[in-house]
């Protein structure tokens, strides 16, 4: 442009110069000469500028578009140019993808999307494929131009993405127990992108669910059901709502019934802690079922004493009686005398325990029934489906012994540990003396 300017201004000084010089020579010639007319004198044309045009030397494509969209089942014909001879480069491709051809010679790009690469998986759609193309001088293998475009395929036909839980939509539970299930989703044409979760009960202790593939899990209380609820079931209601890009929702619903169940945990406490009032009850009796039978057995030992000496003074006045000697004959008479005379001594000193005696037995017999059922109602496996049932039938047994031995004042063990208890209990001797036999 500076240039053409330049060469303008030199033409118009040159122009002005030659008719300035011009009307120089005219009015020299006035005085001899006649003053011309205008009408004849020359007008000089002005000068043509010739400005050179640059020429375009570096091979390039001149249509290219950059970004290329197609639906499906659509078809592309696109013809790509160069701003030289045409027949002198070739064409390729790189990075394409299934389909998409170019005829290497005239440069005619072109695609059929078919459904079917899209149903196959071959192709995706809303996905950028980033397709390299070059051109290249056939005789010249430096000169050539390397670029890319992006292709994208769309559906017309839009197919939902669905949330799909690996459980079927209605559930039965107990309490205690816990449920754990996958959250999928059925990929559509728009993939879901975040899930939310919603509840008709609120939840403590449990493990939510956000995306795709994520496992949802709950520990059911024990107390999940009241104790004022009416019915002997509760309901939970699971939404789990999926969203793609758009805001586009799909709403899936597990119904979760819960029904009422044994509070394991607690019931094992209360079973423990009733075998052990058991067990000490046990201790308890044991050492009263000694004190008793002490009694019983010191009276027995003086009873037999008076016996065995009531029986020595009879048979000694049947052996006086027989002598010859008049003294030894009266003392033979009194003897029986004081044998008989020693029955209500004996009855006075050392009465009959048998309030102790049947106490003694009553309580030995309330100990075997205790152990009896302890060993009966054991626990079975981890978890005993019975023990509710055998913490009553403990209790009940418990209850009936307690209230049968009311009369018999259960003391602590005193200094004596529960070998030592069990020792004198298990006792041969003792054994032996309770011992029922058939007559």
């Amino acid at each position: 442009m500076k240039i053409r300017m330049v060469l303008t201004f030199i033409v118009l000084l040159t122009i002005s110069a030659t008719r300035s010089t011009a009307q120089d020579s005219v009015i020299q010639k006035t005085s001899t000469d006649t003053i011309p007319r205008l009408d004849t004198i020359p007008v000089t044309d002005s000068i043509p500028v010739v400005i050179p045009v640059p020429q375009d030397t570096v091979l390039r494509i001149t249509n290219l578009v950059p970004y290329i969209t197609l639906h499906v089942d659509s078809t592309l014909i696109y013809k790509l140019d160069v701003n030289k001879d045409p027949e002198k480069y070739y064409w390729f491709l790189r990075n394409a993808p299934v389909g998409l051809r170019i005829n290497r010679d005239q440069g005619l790009l072109t695609f059929r999307a078919e459904k079917s690469y899209f149903l196959s998986g071959r192709l995706k759609y809303d996905f950028p494929y980033k397709v390299s193309i070059g051109v290249q001088n056939l005789t010249d293998a430096k000169e050539k131009v390397d670029t890319s475009f992006t292709l994208v395929f769309y559906s017309t036909e839009i197919i939902p993405s669905r949330v799909k839980p690996t459980v079927s939509n209605v559930l039965y539970i107990d309490e205690g127990d816990s449920v754990t299930f996958r959250v999928q989703c059925e990929e559509g044409s728009f993939p879901i992108e975040y899930i939310s979760m919603t509840t008709n009960i609120p939840l403590t202790d449990y493990k939510s669910v956000s995306r795709c593939n994520e496992e949802f899990s709950w520990k059911v209380p024990f107390d999940f059901i009241k104790d004022g609820d009416t019915t002997r079931q509760r309901l939970l209601v699971l939404s789990f709502i999926g969203s793609n890009k758009f805001l586009n929702r799909d709403t899936a619903v597990v119904r979760v019934f819960v029904r009422p169940a044994l509070n394991y945990p607690q019931r094992m406490m209360e079973y423990e802690r009733v075998t052990k009032d058991i067990r000490l009850y046990i201790l308890q009796l044991k050492y009263s079922f000694k004190e008793l039978d002490k009694k019983v057995r010191k009276t027995k030992n003086t009873r037999t004493g008076f016996d065995l000496l009531s029986g020595t003074t009879a048979l000694g006045g049947t052996v006086f009686s027989t002598m010859q000697d008049e003294q030894s004959k009266s003392v033979g008479k009194i003897l029986p005398s004081v044998g008989v005379a020693l029955v209500p001594v004996k009855e006075a000193v050392s009465p009959v325990k048998s309030y102790e005696q049947n106490s003694a037995s009553l309580v030995r017999t309330s100990i075997r029934r205790l152990e009896y059922s302890l060993t009966d109602n054991t626990l079975v496996g981890d978890r005993d489906p019975d023990i509710l049932l055998k913490t009553r039938k403990l209790k009940d047994d418990l209850k009936q012994i307690q209230v049968q031995l009311i009369d018999i004042p259960t003391l602590d063990t005193g200094n004596l540990s529960e070998e030592e208890l069990n020792r004198y209990f298990n006792s041969p001797k003792v054994n032996k003396k309770y011992k029922v036999t058939r007559n």
